[in-house]
């Protein structure tokens, strides 16, 4: 029953999406069974096979290995905050960051990591016949993450048409950064998070090609260039500015956590003067729960993921995964892989201001306005694809 109920959730979720759609009559059905198909091959291969979870077991250990020889900088450094029977939120996920973040910024550096995104880019492409800057720049954000992936790709923005820009903005909010992945596997299962990556690339590009398609002619269909190609740094002065940058990301993330967790027991505190019943957890529950309900989760469970997935939205990611790191495990198989799958992504409302400060960066007013009137598009666009994601990710996991 529960499974029937799953698949109809991921028909109900992509019905939606058509019924909001700006122009149904463009959506390229075609591109869209390309890569509905290739969803769920890869769900399939990655859960299901026995070759691809043997795949993401791998992957998840060598996550593990990578955050355990953070460690030994992070002991030697303060000895009294790692070898500790429990350690925190702080230590275990956020400052191994500070190595991740400059590994992956070394690689950019020496073309490794743009080799990479341009050749899974261009496999896509030519698969799912998407535009070839879509499929690239869905690659890169898988890697890079929204911010990073705006940044570098600079000249192609500029250059591209506003409705172009409206759906990068749209793809941004499904995006995770790769360096966050040691972070998040701290605190969630590993392989529903490196499973979630992959399929919110994919349903990214589902999602906007239904929600806002946009008709890109062959003469338009290039990719001009990326700011990698300007003259690089010296590399130590590169690899500073990386450090500098991976701590700056520690702590904001670290006060994002306290600010987000204070106001929400703050709007709590103010509730309970009514009801003590009444509760943001409560409120959040009953607007998400038809939706956890489709995701095939028996009545009890699915309130409990609504809470959680509208804690999600209007905080971010770290604050539920941090609220469920010592219980996840204890969750039913399907509940795990939907709530931990739904959860990585940087879908949530304060990723909006992120995206339209960026594109206010690289952009005149005028061509940003397009983005500022499309908000409701934007969050509309990172829910559906973390629905979809937790879908899908979900029906080969019970």
């Amino acid at each position: 029953m529960y499974i029937a109920i799953n698949i109809a959730g991921i028909v109900a979720f992509l019905a939606l999406a058509y019924l909001l759609s700006k122009n149904r009559r463009a959506i390229p059905w075609r591109t869209v069974t390309v890569l509905l198909a290739l969803d769920f091959a890869v769900a399939a291969f990655l859960n299901m096979v026995p070759v691809g979870r043997e795949l993401v077991r791998a992957a998840a250990d060598g996550v593990a290995e990578f955050s355990n020889i953070a460690f030994v900088g992070i002991g030697f450094a303060l000895p009294n905050w790692v070898n500790v029977p429990q350690m925190n939120f702080i230590t275990s996920a956020l400052l191994p960051l500070l190595m991740i973040v400059p590994f992956f910024d070394i690689m950019t550096y020496f073309g490794v990591l743009p080799f990479i995104i341009r050749l899974i880019g261009k496999a896509l492409a030519f698969v799912a016949r998407t535009p070839k800057f879509e499929s690239f720049f869905a690659i890169e954000m898988m890697f890079l993450g929204n911010n990073d992936a705006l940044a570098v790709s600079r000249i192609q923005i500029q250059r591209m048409n506003m409705t172009r820009n409206l759906t990068l903005a749209m793809m941004s909010m499904s995006c995770v950064s790769a360096s966050l992945i040691g972070a998040y596997s701290q605190m969630m299962p590993a392989e529903f998070v490196l499973t979630a990556i992959p399929l919110n690339v994919i349903n990214a590009l589902i999602v906007t090609n239904i929600l806002f398609p946009v008709e890109i002619k062959p003469e338009d269909d290039v990719i001009y260039g990326l700011d990698e190609n300007k003259e690089k740094p010296p590399f130590f002065s590169y690899l500073s500015e990386s450090i500098i940058g991976a701590g700056r990301l520690v702590f904001i993330i670290t006060c994002s956590v306290i600010a987000f967790v204070s106001l929400a027991a703050l709007i709590n505190a103010f509730l309970g003067i009514f009801s003590q019943s009444l509760s943001l957890e409560n409120i959040l529950g009953s607007i998400m729960f038809p939706f956890a309900w489709l995701l095939g989760l028996p009545t009890d469970e699915a309130f409990r993921v609504a809470q959680y997935m509208g804690k999600k939205l209007i905080t971010n990611e770290f604050v539920v995964m941090l609220e469920v790191k010592d219980i996840v495990r204890t969750f039913s198989p399907h509940m795990q892989a939907v709530l931990t799958m739904f959860v990585t992504s940087f879908a949530n409302f304060g990723t909006v201001g992120i995206i339209i400060g960026t594109f206010k960066g690289l952009l005149p007013d005028e061509k940003v306005s397009i983005i500022s009137r499309n908000v409701g598009y934007m969050i509309m666009s990172g829910i559906m694809v973390s629905l979809l994601t937790a879908a899908l990710g979900g029906l080969f996991n019970w």
